[in-house]
């Protein structure tokens, strides 16, 4: 039985005069618990590494046994060597020494399942003949337990002249032995089938397992009934995909509801944050780049923290059962039809929460068109970022809440459709190819391991702050400055408030009156002097104050080209400023059009509704509303993106194509809205 010794390994005596090796590279088939296993081995002393020049991704950790340190390095899981893919590519150059990572593979870990030991046999053929020490770790052996296999080891490692040790990664059965036969790993001297011969191999596999695997349920293709029973709920076409949209649905909701309380804490740790370093620091551009700058662009990273976390942890889940392959495969039908591969899906459903880790998850697409093509349209889903956008532009359209909701939706809809269309016309042009085939292999069904879920959501977490979070930072204080500079003088701030006395005279005698005062008090006072405004001359002067400053230049620069959208320089700022983060644009709307204290919705929603431009027409009519609103849903309103996607896609050329592409498609879709209102007489 395979539960008798679940310590002992079958060995292959070592040479004395070999030393024996520290470096193994982890290998094995797609789904065989080989993060896991390494995940059970290295725990947090593990980090992540991409192969130069490509973004096939690799695990470095270390594990201790005894007196001996082992570096391990957990290389992707791949069908065979031989295949023309980059993940067969380059684990294939790294075991030749082709390819460098930081450290030479000296031996392997090769990982097989135990429940499916028939199909992994012709992989360890492959892998044990790349002439490097090996030994094979047969992992998932509680599962074989309960299935009643019977595995001889011992006859195992005699064919194929390699140490076999069982364990359970999941439970941490049989890591121990695993390490000592780490120890033994050796050479195989056996007549092995050649790893080109398919026919051979698949010959070889099945004397092996004939020989070797005993007990209910081991003839190599024997069907598992309860498997296939609830494989044809999860792979039905429509059953299927009622269950996916259920379980999708209630994951993101999970990660709206739960991300909740920790983005406002967060938020409030910063804010507090902000009133330590403001009372600690004089007032001046010092305290305002701190408060202003840093404190507010690192908030605004970490906010996003949780949610990313809490999505990371559950697909990691929901890929340890054994579900991802099945939806992957139910969705394989609707997106081929746009040349997109079923596990595009996933990182496009991901993308509602944040386009960023939706991009670092399409990593899973094994086809490199593909993979690029899903990282190309991710953007286009509506993430958690644009709600606040939708919320205000959708409050000024419509008040009866059924037209808002059915407008919402059509947010949603709009850049989903523009997503899938996208993908079919790169799929037909610059990444055209011949498709490729979803090659899928339907795990077995278990239980998850929430410490790899656990391990795995904060490599991800940490991958974000390292790499998006940085540049977000940069973005936000470079935005700051530009904002704040060049300063407004004194004289400067009193001409501003007569200017805008004189502007509202005809139709408020009182709020220029008030103006008036204001503009006399800072003319009365003293230069260094604290002057108090009221709360309409403090407007007016931040006003003029955002239109003289560069990123003012630089909207009323860029007025005549958003013209033709509805757009004119006050808009233009906020969109400019809706580059670093999209919800942006509302705050910068708030700043240049209402009152700085306001905090009421509708107060905000009226003050703007009613706000006129420099010529006394209104700023937002049900026209610009509209091209704003389309503007939005497909523009591509976050710079931090641009970093993640040169990072997957290994070339900036595709980040900027992206860029251009949106903006473009965002401008044009905006225009025709706004022309097309007008013409229709809709203001």
């Amino acid at each position: 039985m395979a539960s008798d010794a679940a310590e002992k390994t079958g060995n292959v005596p070592t040479p004395s005069n070999i030393s024996p090796p520290k470096c193994f590279a982890l290998m094995g088939n797609p789904n065989t618990g080989k993060t896991t296993l390494f995940n059970r081995m290295c725990g947090i002393r593990a980090r992540t590494a991409n192969f130069p020049g490509s973004t096939v991704e690799a695990h470095i950790g270390v594990a201790h046994h005894r007196t001996i340190r082992y570096d391990l390095v957990d290389l992707p899981g791949i069908y065979g060597l031989n295949l023309e893919l980059p993940e067969s590519r380059t684990c294939k150059g790294y075991l030749a020494g082709e390819v460098d990572l930081e450290q030479k593979a000296e031996a392997l870990v090769v990982v097989a399942d135990a429940t499916n030991l028939h199909r992994n046999l012709i992989f360890i053929s492959q892998a044990i003949q790349c002439g490097l020490p090996a030994v094979i770790a047969l992992n998932m052996i509680d599962l074989a337990r309960r299935r009643e296999l019977t595995i001889d080891i011992d006859r195992l490692a005699e064919l194929i002249g390699c140490p076999v040790a069982r364990v359970c990664a999941r439970t941490g059965e049989g890591i121990e032995g695993l390490l000592n036969a780490m120890a033994n790993a050796v050479r195989t001297d056996r007549a092995l089938p050649a790893p080109t011969d398919a026919q051979a191999a698949a010959r070889w596999a099945d004397q092996v397992f004939t020989e070797c695997v005993s007990g209910n349920g081991a003839h190599p293709h024997v069907e598992d009934t309860w498997t296939d029973r609830l494989d044809q709920l999860c792979t039905h076409p429509v059953l299927g995909m009622v269950l996916f949209i259920a379980l999708m649905t209630g994951m993101f909701y999970v990660v709206f509801a739960l991300a909740e309380w920790p983005k406002d804490l967060i938020g409030r740790l910063f804010g507090q944050l902000g009133i330590l370093i403001a009372a600690i620091v004089p007032d001046g551009a010092v305290q305002n780049l701190l408060v202003g700058g840093v404190i507010n662009g690192v908030a605004g990273t970490v906010v996003f923290v949780p949610q990313i976390c809490l999505l990371f942890f559950m697909i990691s889940l929901l890929e340890d059962t054994g579900y991802l392959a099945r939806a992957a495969f139910v969705m394989d039908r609707l997106l081929r039809r746009f040349g997109l591969p079923g596990q595009a899906f996933v990182p496009l459903l991901s993308a509602h929460a944040c386009a960023i880790p939706a991009i670092m998850s399409a990593r899973l697409i094994p086809n490199h068109r593909d993979r690029i093509a899903t990282v190309l349209i991710a953007p286009f889903m509506s993430c958690s970022a644009r709600l606040p956008v939708y919320v205000m532009l959708v409050g000024l359209l419509f008040s009866n809440r059924l037209h808002a909701g059915l407008a919402f939706t059509g947010c949603y809809l709009l850049g989903a459709t523009a997503a899938l269309l996208t993908a079919l016309l790169f799929r037909r042009s610059i990444l055209r190819g011949p498709p490729r085939a979803m090659v899928l292999e339907l795990p077995t069904y278990k239980w998850p391991s929430l410490r790899t879920a656990a391990l795995a959501m904060l490599d991800r977490a940490w991958v974000f702050l390292k790499k998006a979070g940085t540049v977000i930072v940069a973005i936000c204080v470079v935005l700051w400055w530009l904002s704040e500079y060049p300063s407004v003088d004194r004289a400067g701030q009193e001409a501003a408030l007569r200017e805008a006395a004189s502007v509202v005279a005809a139709e408020d005698q009182h709020l220029a009156k008030v103006l008036v005062q204001d503009a006399d008090l800072l003319t009365a006072a003293a230069e260094n002097e604290e002057v108090e405004l009221s709360e309409a001359g403090m407007l007016a002067v931040s006003r003029h104050a955002m239109a003289g400053s560069f990123a003012g230049r630089i909207g009323r620069t860029i007025e005549p080209v958003m013209r033709p959208l509805g757009f004119d320089w006050q808009i233009s700022v906020g969109v400019l400023s809706s580059f670093a983060a999209r919800e942006v644009f509302v705050s910068t709307m708030a700043v240049l059009l209402v009152e700085q204290n306001g905090d009421d919705d509708e107060s905000v929603l009226d003050r703007l509704a009613t706000t006129r431009r420099d010529d006394g027409s209104l700023l937002f009519t049900r026209a610009t509303a509209t091209a704003l609103l389309v503007f939005f849903v497909l523009g591509m309103q976050c710079l931090p993106t641009l970093p993640v996607t040169r990072r997957e896609t290994g070339h900036w050329g595709w980040a900027l194509l992206q860029l251009g592409y949106m903006s473009c498609v965002a401008y044009l879709a905006a225009m025709i809205a706004y022309q097309g209102l007008n013409i229709l007489g809709v203001n």
